[in-house]
């Protein structure tokens, strides 16, 4: 486990499935050792069969900081950079995935291959049926409850048109409100409901240097320069990179509508690592679950960071699902903590001044 409480090093079912045609020689790796991994993780086989050819792009900062601890190579490919292969772990959402696997084929090098696995309960037919749509000839095999289905396109077979509407789809877009986002990120085409609740209840008495921390696409971040006048720095931390250029677009928008310009920054960092700079009021809306998996360790975790960057009378206003036991670590960590509304099953939480 990573300070964040993410399992970033280990494999799940996906990873295993997706080598089992190079194991059995349906497929073979490379001759020049040359291989692009796009949304790599982490795990035991992986290690055992990269090679430095190999380059790992991964957007979340926890695993793509777990990859290179595991001494790989991560980062991104150059825009006319091609791999005689090409492995996917798409993602569960429809749009995201179907941007990815059009990457992929952009990536793909003349007779070269596009390997991909998909949990079953998590849209496998359909992800095949889709690089089918846009590739040519599929091939699959099922293993460890998922779909391994790969295809080596003719360059003819391609479907060009096709391929340029899916990469289109990973663009921000407009969602609600003025606000943009991309697929796949947290409640993408909505404004989730919890931060929401949260930016409601913000005091428009906030000043000077505040930080909203897990900012996604900067929805909390934007309300607080909209109520909050006397703030004049603002700092996002994000650790999906994917967020950060839908956060730059609507924070330049708040900006504009509220006729002011404030120093503000977005950084791609693992917020449970710690800050390097202090600030007078934080918000944050926390993560707390790892896919399916409840992980209130992560929202505790940004507790801790919280505090240690606040300065001594700073400020912290979070929401959270109304059964995460968040109180504890507040009380141990702050003077005075209360709840300033329960409602719609969240909570919206402000605790101030920080214990030495």
């Amino acid at each position: 486990m990573t300070a964040a409480g993410f399992s970033a090093a280990a494999p799940d079912a996906a990873l295993a499935a997706l080598f089992v045609p190079l194991e059995s020689s349906e497929l073979r790796l490379p001759a020049d050792g040359r291989v692009l991994f796009l949304r790599a993780r982490a795990g035991v086989r992986l290690r055992e069969m990269a090679q430095p050819g190999w380059l790992c792009e991964q957007g979340f900062m926890p695993f793509a900081d777990e990859l290179a601890r595991n001494g790989l190579r991560v980062g991104e490919p150059a825009a006319d950079e091609v791999f005689p292969l090409v492995l996917v772990l798409p993602p569960r959402q429809r749009d995201e995935a179907r941007a990815l696997f059009a990457r992929a084929l952009v990536h793909t090098a003349p007779g070269g291959t596009v390997l991909a696995a998909m949990p079953n309960a998590e849209g496998a037919k359909s992800g095949e049926a889709d690089l089918a749509r846009l590739a040519g000839a599929v091939q699959h095999q099922s293993k460890h409850k998922c779909r391994v289905f790969w295809s080596t396109p003719d360059a003819a077979g391609i479907d060009r048109a096709l391929l340029a509407e899916w990469l289109s789809l990973d663009a921000p877009r407009a969602i609600v409100d003025g606000y943009v986002s991309r697929p796949g990120l947290f409640a993408w085409n909505r404004i989730d409901r919890a931060s929401a609740l949260l930016a409601a209840h913000l005091p428009d008495d906030l000043h000077g240097r505040v930080a909203d921390l897990g900012a996604g696409c900067g929805y909390l971040a934007s309300q607080v320069i909209a109520r909050c006048p006397n703030v004049s720095t603002i700092d996002l931390y994000e650790a999906e990179a994917r967020a950060l250029e839908p956060a730059r677009i609507n924070l330049a928008r708040a900006q504009r509508e509220c006729g002011r310009e404030l120093a503000v920054a977005v950084h791609w960092h693992d917020v449970t690592r710690g800050l390097s700079r202090r600030y007078d009021a934080i918000v944050s809306n926390p993560p707390f679950h790892q896919g399916r998996a409840d992980l209130p360790e992560l929202g505790r975790a940004f507790i801790v960071t919280a505090a240690e960057a606040l300065q001594p009378n700073g400020r912290l206003f979070i929401v959270a699902n109304r059964h995460l036991p968040y109180e504890a670590i507040l009380a141990a960590r702050f003077r005075d903590v209360r709840t300033l509304v329960t409602q719609e099953g969240f909570k919206v939480i402000e605790a101030v001044g920080v214990k030495p």
